[in-house]
This record gives C-alpha cells, sequence and structure tokens, in this order.
C-alpha cells in the first residue's frame, strides 16, 4: 500500500494546537486574507533575497570597480546550477508537506523535513565538490575573458565553499513557510540579509578584500540565518520537526520531491544554458565593449530579479494555499487563489516595467559610475522590460501547476519561456540588429511564453470542469 496517498492521521505525530488551527485556516478562511497572511512574509523574504543580491552587486560595482560587475555576471550560470540543486529539494518538500497537512496526515510531513534536511546536505557536498575540480574551465565555458575570471573564480570559491549551509537554509526555509510558519520564514530571510549588508561594506571596504568580501558576506548571512530555522525545526513545540527516531531518507518521499521539485530545477538549469547563450552573444556583438555589455546584462539581471522576486513571493504564498485546498478537493478555493495571485504577479511586473522606463540612468547609477556601462543598460532596459508585465502572469501560471502537483505542465511551460523560445531568437535576432537584438530576444520570448501560459491554463480549467461534472452525474 502506498503510505503517500493516505488521508489517516498518524499516531506517531499529533499536530499541536497551534499547527493544526493555522493548517485548518487554509480551507475555510478568506482568500484574499490567507495570501496576505502567507504571502506578505513571503514577499518580504523574497525581497530580501533580491536586495542582498543587489546590495553586493551595488557595494562590488563601487567598491571593486565596473570590471568586477561583468565577473560577477559571469557567474549567474553557475549560480543558476546552485540554485537548481537546491530548489530541486526545496520546493519539493515544501510542496509535498502542504499536500500531507491537507491530508491530515502529519507523520509523514515530518517524513519530508529529514529527506529534505540530508539530501540537502548530499547535493551540496556533490555539487560543490565537483565544480571546485573544475571552476576556473566552467567559468571560461560560461564566457569568462582573462579579464573577469579572476572576479569571477574569487567569488564562486567562497559560495561553492558554503554551499551546505545555503542549501539546508533554503531548504528549511522553504519548509517552514509551507507548514503554517510563513512570520518565523521571513524572519530568517531578513536576518540573512541584515548580516549580509553589515558585513559586505566591512568586508570589501575596511579588509579589502574584494569581490570575494561579498561572496563571504553572502555565506555569513546564511549560516546566521540557517542557525534560527534549525533551532525552529529541533523544537518539540512544532509537531513537524527533525525526527532523530524517524528514517532519514523514504524512496517514496524522495521520488515525489524529485518529481516535484523537478520543475523549478528545469527551470534553473534552462536559466543557466539560457544565461551562457546570453553572456556569449553579448560578447560577439558587444565589440570593444564586450565586457561592459555582459556587466550591463548584470545590472538588469539584478534589476529584473528584483520585481521576479516579488512574484515569487506571492507564488510562495499561494503555494500552501493551493496544496492544502487542492489536497482538500476545494477546487473552487484554488481557482479563487490562482485568479488573485496574477492579478498580483502582472501588477508588480507592471510597476517593474514603468521604473526602469522612466528612469533606467537611475537605476544603473546604483550599480556604477562608469558611462560606458551606464549606456548600455539604458538601451538594454528599453528593449528588454518591453514586455515585462507579461512575465508576471506567466510566472504564476507556471507555479500554480507546480504548487497543485502537475509538475509535467509546470516543466513545459519553463521551459518555453526560457529554452524553446529564447534560444533560437538569441541565434538569429542578432545577427541582424546587433546587441539590441539580444535584448529583443528576451521580450519576444516573454511574449510568445505569455501565450502559451495562459491556453495552457485556460484547456487545463476546461478539462478540470468536464471531469468535475462528469463526476456529480
Amino acid at each position: 500500500m502506498n503510505q503517500d496517498k493516505s488521508p489517516t492521521v498518524s499516531t506517531q505525530a499529533k499536530p499541536s494546537d497551534n499547527v493544526a488551527s493555522s493548517t485548518a485556516d487554509l480551507g475555510t478562511s478568506s482568500i484574499r486574507r490567507l495570501l496576505m497572511q502567507y504571502s506578505v512574509p513571503a514577499i518580504i523574504a523574497s525581497v530580501a533575497v533580491s536586495l542582498y543580491n543587489i546590495v553586493d552587486s551595488i557595494f562590488i560595482g563601487r567598491g571593486v570597480g565596473a570590471m568586477a560587475i561583468a565577473g560577477l555576471a559571469i557567474t549567474f550560470p553557475l549560480m543558476n546550477l546552485v540554485m537548481a540543486f537546491c530548489t530541486l529539494i526545496a520546493v519539493g518538500g515544501a510542496t509535498i508537506s502542504s499536500i500531507f497537512l491537507g491530508q491530515k496526515n502529519y507523520s509523514r510531513a515530518t517524513d519530508v523535513v529529514n529527506n529534505v534536511f540530508v539530501l540537502c546536505l548530499i547535493h551540496s557536498v556533490l555539487f560543490g565538490g565537483v565544480t571546485l575540480l573544475f571552476l576556473d574551465r566552467i567559468l571560461y565555458f560560461f564566457g569568462a575573458t582573462e579579464e573577469t575570471i579572476p572576479y569571477a573564480s574569487e567569488f564562486m570559491k567562497v559560495i561553492l565553499y558554503g554551499t551546505p549551509v545555503s542549501y539546508l537554509f533554503i531548504g528549511l526555509n522553504n519548509l517552514m513557510r509551507a507548514t503554517g510558519y510563513p512570520r518565523k520564514a521571513m524572519i530568517s530571510a531578513l536576518l540573512s540579509v541584515v548580516v549580509n549588508v553589515i558585513l559586505a561594506p566591512i568586508f570589501i571596504f575596511v579588509f579589502d578584500w574584494g569581490i570575494k568580501g561579498a561572496a563571504f558576506a553572502t555565506i555569513c548571512g546564511q549560516s546566521a540565518a540557517f542557525i534560527w530555522v534549525l533551532h525552529h525545526f529541533l523544537s518539540r513545540k512544532s509537531s513537524i520537526h527533525l525526527n532523530w527516531g524517524n528514517k532519514w531518507l523514504t524512496g517514496a518521499i524522495m521520488k515525489r520531491i524529485y518529481a516535484i521539485g523537478l520543475s523549478p530545477f528545469l527551470m534553473n538549469v534552462c536559466a543557466c544554458i539560457v544565461v551562457i547563450f546570453i553572456n556569449r552573444a553579448l560578447l560577439d556583438y558587444g565589440g570593444d565593449d564586450g565586457n561592459m555589455a555582459v556587466g550591463a546584462y548584470g545590472i538588469l539581471n539584478r534589476t529584473t530579479m528584483f520585481f521576479v522576486m516579488i512574484v515569487f513571493g506571492v507564488t510562495q504564498g499561494m503555494q500552501p494555499i493551493l496544496g492544502y485546498n487542492y489536497g482538500a478537493g476545494n477546487l473552487d478555493r484554488v481557482k479563487r487563489t490562482l485568479k488573485l495571485g496574477i492579478i498580483l504577479g502582472v501588477s508588480i511586473t507592471f510597476v517593474g516595467w514603468l521604473i526602469t522606463e522612466l528612469f533606467p540612468d537611475a537605476v544603473s547609477d546604483l550599480f556604477t559610475t562608469d558611462p560606458v556601462l551606464i549606456d548600455l543598460a539604458r538601451k538594454g532596459f528599453r528593449i528588454y522590460f518591453i514586455c515585462y508585465p507579461v512575465v508576471g502572469c506567466q510566472i504564476v501560471i507556471q507555479n500554480f501547476f507546480q504548487s497543485v502537483g502537475k509538475p509535467k505542465i509546470s516543466i513545459f511551460l519553463s521551459l518555453t519561456r526560457q529554452l524553446l523560445f529564447l534560444i533560437p531568437f538569441l541565434i538569429i535576432l542578432p545577427r541582424h540588429f546587433g546587441i539590441n537584438g539580444v535584448w529583443a530576444s528576451m521580450s519576444a520570448s516573454d511574449i510568445i511564453a505569455f501565450v502559451f501560459a495562459v491556453v495552457t491554463l485556460y484547456v487545463s480549467m476546461r478539462n478540470t470542469k468536464k471531469m468535475s461534472g462528469a463526476s456529480t452525474e
């Protein structure tokens, strides 16, 4: 018998009043109130994560130089791979734990915590160790030049040595949010940012550690947050905790974690591949300013990710609501949550478009005073962000399918935006429009991926209505 799908309540782990009431609210309380309750902390946490990336870039650009910004941009594909193997576990574990809570299966939800903890350790040690052995070769493949390799290599060595802490923090923090503790998850993310923002200028400007100082500050911030999160899961006050008496790895749970986490994993892998194509295209068509063009993309990337991370905060807030109600069969609440999420997602990316359209120089000036870099970034903003408002809708729809346990559809949508459309555009458009064709490729892929997402959602909802109608006859 498959224990994963059993709706029975285990006698090994009974819910505390706090957990039971908070999860029960997911099926009865106002959707708006729940989305506010879960999304606001998640948004703050996501903004916090994005902010320390932005702050790092600002300190690096101001304290080390424009070429260091380009070196940092070269690390983006590798950072995407770092996150790929982490989100494979973190998102899959969070989604499954929410579904188990919706089924009142608290014992299996606790088992998920154990599995996530061990898998985070295994993935981080294997990935970090192997990557360190071939780091410079990998960075050259990703587009590094003799001018940018020292900065990229210094930064990534520190990050890779710290991957065990990073993975455990992200994995457990996602579980904390998904199991009814969004405020605690927000606090842990804020803690990592505060520590990072305090230490980064000290390490860069006072200790004169250069770009590696920013990396050390990042790892220190995540270490402080990990201690906070670990304390929560070691506490017996929560029924969803690390249970030393349970199995640490369970085949059935691992299989479901990987199945559901495959979508964000592929999304990050695709992002890695795409950034490699972008960096190489910018180097090829940027002429003498090729390295500066890569640096301009670094500025655009940090800016776009700031607003995307806010949308991710909304989807993280939606995830426990969607997972619980889908597990409980409350499809009307699932649809209402999705509708509100789409409205919020589009509103957020519209604001991002408006800011970069009105104040491109002001945004660029935060990162650098180099006039060449600012000019390249300004031109990139004008073209890259032209279709940006629809990105919010596409991200929400993609994460909706992931949250209700339909990873194949989510994977398909992630592939359309980041791989199936963007790479062909990156091959074709720059040949005709030069560096402007690189920026235009991103806009074109965004609008087509948006159309695919809307059509896919419409077909899925229509099929759901048919099945629902057939079941009532």
